[in-house]
């Protein structure tokens, strides 16, 4: 009875928190907050409208996305007998189970003791946290697929390689999955499946549909937005008279005036060192353990996330995601980055929708809001890269506090087969 209650609450928790996220974007439902279907039921839906004739959205400077994403927006047409915004958020839904199911499956297996079921708890809690945010935008879409990809990583690195190219394709960040990938043949296979499928998919956009690059000119012309952790210098300005602008620009809203291309060069430069790190991680690794793959992904996006000049809210579904993909394994290091990502994932609610015109106006409020939300995010990525680095890097541990058993490595390969 107790095996069955283990596995019968994270079910009726995800149900029910479902159900409700559902009839909250469907608008039956009102539970606080702005509305933030907007994106869905103009964005989205113009976005339909072109991709449908056959090419990008080519004019549009808000379309920032590799080609694969015409899919995800696509996607809805599956189901025309609702119309677009009802069908997008009943795909959301369909990609939320297929996480869950994923995520209870690894965790749950009888032939795999070294899961566990936190991974799954990360996940239920984790998606109602950011509010109807989760179901209308399609990083949900993109996240289901990079969860499959880490948990095929062990044992299906070709298919693990397929999932993150064509990830990868629907919004970058995907790539970052490589990171981790046991050496050897697990890392050739899956980085050759991966460049294939990225160099296919490129390759069928480019010849069926005009535009398929046009995104990359929009993305290099983002400034900084007013979330993101560079932001919090001209909110404090604005209040010691610098003379800025905050508006809206390439579908975000972000600061414009003096100095501003300044830190977003700044921001640049800190992502640089981020990957920079990530590299020396990647050249110094030895002890891969069945986790690795998943933390350093993890820690990777982390990086990535918490640098860029852009800290959009539905960015925290990809660290969710992550995330419940580290704690499915026991041996992963990643707890407390995790707790403090789904801490950050609740505050994020409040600063977007609930008190946004706070941060916009760099309220002491939606200051406040900001530095907990991006405080949590950096503390979450210097832990997880610490952690990484103690558990993989030889003799890391025995100089550092112990957080990682030299002998886990071996317990990992053991459970493994390898």
């Amino acid at each position: 009875m107790r095996g069955a209650a283990r596995t019968v609450l994270p079910v009726a928790v995800c149900l029910i928190t479902r159900i409700v996220l559902l009839l909250w974007v469907l608008k039956v439902l009102y539970v606080a907050g702005p509305d933030v279907t907007s994106d869905v039921e103009v964005i989205y839906q113009g976005w339909y409208e072109v991709l449908k004739t056959g090419t990008f959205p080519l004019n549009d400077v808000t379309w920032q996305y590799p080609p694969a994403a015409a899919l995800a927006i696509l996607s809805p047409g599956v189901l025309p007998f609702l119309g677009y915004a009802k069908a997008f958020f009943v795909v959301s839904l369909i990609c939320d189970a297929l996480v869950f199911g994923l995520l209870m499956y690894a965790g749950r297996h009888p032939e795999r003791p070294a899961r566990s079921l936190r991974g799954v708890w990360v996940w239920v809690l984790g998606v109602p946290l950011l509010g109807p945010t989760a179901y209308a935008r399609y990083d949900l879409m993109v996240t289901a697929v990079a969860v499959a990809a880490l948990l095929a990583a062990a044992r299906r690195p070709a298919l693990a390689g397929v999932l993150t190219g064509f990830g990868a394709m629907l919004k970058v960040w995907p790539l970052l999955l490589l990171a981790g990938m046991r050496r050897g043949s697990v890392t050739r296979t899956s980085w050759t499946a991966a460049g294939a499928t990225v160099g296919g998919l490129l390759l069928v956009f480019g010849a069926a549909m005009p535009g398929a690059l046009a995104f990359l000119g929009f993305q290099r012309d983002r400034g900084t937005e007013v979330e993101s952790l560079g932001a919090l210098v001209f909110h404090v300005a604005r209040h010691h008279g610098w003379e800025g602008q905050v508006l809206l620009n390439y579908g975000s809203v972000e600061f414009l005036g003096p100095y501003v291309p300044l830190v977003s060069r700044a921001a640049l430069a800190l992502t640089a060192m981020a990957f920079a790190w990530l590299l020396i991680w990647r050249l110094r690794a030895r002890e891969f353990t069945a986790s690795t793959a998943a933390d350093a992904a993890f820690t990777a996006v982390l990086l990535f996330t918490t640098t860029s000049r852009v800290i959009s809210p539905q960015y925290m579904i990809w660290l969710v995601g992550l995330a419940a993909v580290c704690l499915v394994f026991r041996s992963s290091r990643m707890t407390l980055p995790a707790c403090l990502v789904l801490v950050a994932t609740g505050v994020t609610y409040l600063e977007f929708p609930i008190w946004f015109a706070d941060v916009v106006a760099s309220s002491p409020r939606g200051i406040a809001l900001l530095v907990v939300r991006n405080g949590l995010l950096v503390a979450a990525t210097l832990l997880a890269c610490r952690r990484l680095w103690i558990s993989t890097v030889p003799g890391a541990a025995r100089r550092g506090t112990g957080d990682a058993s030299p002998d886990q490595p071996l317990r990992d390969r053991e459970l493994l087969g390898s």
